[in-house]
């Protein structure tokens, strides 16, 4: 072992410690995570701290916006277009340390990265986003190693659902939605729609049975907005199984294997000529084996103010979190602007002011030009944006999805400039000016 040596500050840009060393750093704030919540508060907290001492601890080499991987499953948008080099997102001055996170220790406010670098803190922000667990369904992940079989998930998967979808002769396509939390909750019906319309488009509906097969109990958990897909579901002649779990796929004989989670046991196979998948999720395995988790492993947060229940120094944004809101690149736009707001009067020996109602929005894609765009908060209430029935079929909000939304995660919120309650209410007065 080579001698341990401290480091902090600028001497450190884009440190990659190797295993060799046993390298000791500090920062007044460190962001765990590069993704959507550790890049837009590495951007706040630049301009509260100074870039020197703020760092970021990211391994990936590439940041996705995966919103759009709807689309991309589709063939509306390209898996490029989703993706832009890390250090290009990353603001410029702060600290990237390209490893990953191994342990948390916020008694010592320490970090560990997967590299034996010890990195101490005085302020933690944890954004380290949700596991996906394509291997708690048997035959995955190997199975996508054959045809007909996708996820919108995963940059790797994507692009084999636009692949199924336009390999599609004859038969079942099927759509899945776990039993776990997961990320973005409307996409795994999203791709249902999209799909149904391209059928149509290329005279392939008639000999196709689309087909939802979803461990919950309802359609969606807005009532408001899952009257509506209900209608469209039975319009367009498809076919919604609640309860089933998808618990394996034989890819090799095109079958898909659900349980009936109201009778545990009892099994279905389905054949398929198209299968998407949606994985099981569970939270962030790091935060899980440290005290800042809860009893079911996701970090313990204030749900008003986004600070740790028993850590003060120590605060969370986006999906790696406990907060009982919907996990949406949305709700990290929102709860940006709150944690800004907590961090900046606690830095001030103040009691934060600004509380997180639980905003959050999907945009349900309901087919290649027209989106119901659902915005809620913690209770389940609808907390809309425009002065029009949401729960409609609009092609207006097909174009805020596609077309601006990318733009503004791109050049604002990802800079720190936009968020705060209904992101898109903020547009709406954007727009009025």
């Amino acid at each position: 072992m080579g001698q341990c040596h401290q480091t902090s500050g600028s001497a450190v840009s884009h440190l990659h410690t190797s295993s060799h060393v046993c390298a000791k750093q500090h920062y007044k704030m460190l962001v765990l995570g590069g993704g959507s919540g550790g890049i837009t508060m590495s951007a706040r907290m630049k301009r509260i701290f100074g870039a020197e001492n703020v760092a970021v601890v990211e391994p990936s080499e590439m940041h996705y916006y995966q919103p759009i991987w709807t689309l991309v499953g589709a063939g509306a948008k390209t898996a490029a277009s989703s993706g832009r080099p890390t250090a290009s997102v990353m603001p410029s001055g702060v600290q990237w340390v390209k490893s990953k996170v191994q342990e948390i220790n916020p008694d010592t406010n320490t970090v560990r990265t997967d590299d034996g670098t010890e990195i101490s803190y005085e302020y933690l922000i944890v954004a380290l986003g949700i596991q996906l667990h394509y291997e708690k369904i048997k035959g995955l992940p190997e199975g996508f190693g054959h045809p007909k079989i996708g996820s919108n998930y995963s940059i790797q998967t994507v692009e084999k659902t636009w692949k199924a979808l336009q390999d599609f002769k004859e038969g079942n396509a099927i759509f899945t939605f776990p039993n776990t939390p997961v990320k973005c909750a409307g996409a795994p019906q999203k791709i249902m729609y999209l799909s149904d319309a391209f059928l149509r488009k290329t005279g392939k509906r008639a000999k196709a049975n689309v087909i939802y097969n979803t461990s919950l109990p309802v359609l969606f958990g807005i009532k408001k907005y899952a009257d509506s897909l209900w209608e469209i579901v039975k319009h367009r002649d498809l076919q919604v199984n609640l309860r089933q779990n998808l618990i394996e796929v034989r890819a090799d004989k095109q079958e898909a294997v659900f349980e009936n989670l109201d009778n545990p046991g009892e099994t279905k196979v389905f054949e398929y000529e198209m299968l998407h998948v949606t994985p099981p999720m569970g939270p962030n395995l790091v935060i899980k084996a440290s005290p800042l988790a809860d009893e079911a492993g996701w970090l313990d947060l204030k749900k008003e103010t986004l600070q740790h229940t028993k850590y003060p120094n120590v605060f969370g944004i986006g999906d790696c979190t406990n907060l009982p809101t919907a996990r949406t690149a949305a709700a990290v736009a929102a709860q940006s602007a709150v944690l800004n707001r907590t961090i900046s009067k606690i830095l001030k020996k103040e009691k934060p002011d600004k509380t997180y109602d639980g905003y959050t929005s999907c945009p349900l894609v309901t087919s290649y030009n027209t989106v119901i765009l659902a915005e809620f908060d913690y209770n389940g209430q609808p907390l809309e944006t425009f002065p029009i029935n949401q729960a409609k079929e609009r092609r207006l909000m097909y174009h805020l999805k596609a077309d601006v939304m990318p733009h503004l995660y791109w050049h604002g919120l990802l800079r720190g400039l936009w968020g705060g309650p209904g992101p898109y209410r903020k547009l709406l007065h954007l727009g009025m000016k």
